[in-house]
């Protein structure tokens, strides 16, 4: 059986050598430029090479008489239908998702952003539709903790793209079918390219209250797993601590952050662990609440890194007087690219008479370069 291969880059030169090495007959490959890394593997092994006129299609003189399966890997091209009627079994594809979870162009990039604890990857019928083929094989793997879009499609997701398309070719090659299993429509999502996003949405009270307790007492096992107990009992997050043993006495400030309607019942518990040995203190505080004439407003931003972002960005809310109070940004690699995402979580500090309309006028030169969506959210006054 003959395959021909519509793919590009390093995904789909592995590709190439992974079949090749399989014993798989490679008719012919269909690349976007002759200077492709799969188009350069495939010319240096004597390979057929056909450079595609139009990027986004592959037109069905691309794919020469006599080809019983087409493979795409990594292209960005569409199959038309008439390149699909000229291979007997038509044609399949590898996505990095366990579909019909993430169809679209940046599964990778969803499966983190959505916080999936499973990644995997799907084998399916190349067809009309948005990644909607039947899916010939499967597999799956963990996501890491703190893992990227790159790392998980380097450890895992492009190694088991090369096994399950090698062993799907394989089952055609010896069987003459490709194994067919109907994607279920309720469990469909999108993953679409990742457009820079702006989401504003009003606060309505501090999300957060501060208990610091500082412990003092004799020195004895058990004392840090105590409080930890209490504040886990209510959903209190540990955010820092310091503690030290002096002179035989145990000496520990730790900075709980709890949701403000389990503040009290927390405080009530860490003060019920005082002993006539264990002093036990607290000091408790809200989150800031906005300055008169102002209210809080939560942003959150995704989308391509470039220099510039936060300057431009704090200077068209600075253009309406708005005032960002709390900052943190993060880069995320992207998976089957070079490109990274830029994210942004702020709190920021906006006039009450500066409505969602004001600002969304404030951002809209930097939405038009940026190719930026912005939501506002209406949530009332802070």
């Amino acid at each position: 059986m003959k395959c021909t291969l519509v793919g590009s880059r390093y995904f789909g030169a592995t590709v190439f050598d992974a079949l090749r090495n399989d014993g798989t007959d490679i008719a012919q490959v269909v690349a976007p430029a002759a200077d492709d890394r799969l188009a350069v593997a495939a010319a240096k092994a004597g390979v057929p090479v056909h450079v595609l006129a139009n990027p986004k299609i592959v037109p069905g003189e691309a794919i020469p008489e006599g080809t019983g399966l087409i493979v795409a890997a990594h292209t960005h091209a569409r199959v038309s239908n008439e390149a699909l009627a000229r291979s007997r079994l038509g044609g399949i594809g590898y996505h990095p998702s366990l579909l019909p979870r993430h169809r679209g162009i940046a599964a990778v990039e969803w499966t983190i952003l959505e916080g999936d604890p499973i990644a995997g990857g799907s084998v399916y019928h190349l067809a009309d539709g948005w990644d909607a083929g039947a899916v010939a094989a499967q597999d799956w793997c963990f996501v890491g903790k703190g893992e990227t879009a790159r790392e998980l499609w380097e450890r895992a997701l492009a190694p088991m793209g090369l096994k399950l398309l090698a062993q799907v070719v394989r089952h055609a090659r010896e069987h003459g079918n490709v194994p067919a299993y109907r994607q279920d429509e309720r469990y469909a999502t999108r993953a679409p390219m990742i457009r820079r996003t702006v989401s504003l949405t009003e606060e309505k009270q501090p999300m957060i209250t501060s208990l610091v307790v500082t412990v003092v007492g004799p020195d004895r096992p058990g004392i840090v797993s105590l409080l930890s107990a209490k504040a886990q009992g209510f959903g209190a997050n540990w955010s820092g601590s310091r503690m030290a043993g002096l002179a035989g006495q145990f000496a520990g400030i730790v900075h709980f952050e709890v949701a403000p309607d389990q503040a009290d019942a927390l405080a009530e518990a860490l003060r019920g662990l005082a002993s006539p040995d264990l002093s036990v203190v607290i000091v408790r505080s809200e989150g800031a609440p906005a300055p008169a004439g102002r209210r809080l407003v939560r942003l959150e931003l995704v989308g391509h890194d470039r220099p510039g972002i936060v300057r431009d960005l704090s200077g068209a809310l600075a253009q309406r007087g708005v005032s960002i109070e709390e900052l943190h940004t993060e880069i995320v690699s992207g998976a089957m690219s070079a490109e990274h995402l830029f994210k942004v979580k702020a709190t920021l500090l906006v006039p009450k008479n500066v409505g969602n309309d004001d600002v969304r006028r404030a951002l809209e030169a930097l939405a038009n370069e940026m190719m930026v969506d912005i939501e506002l959210g209406d949530g009332g006054p802070a």
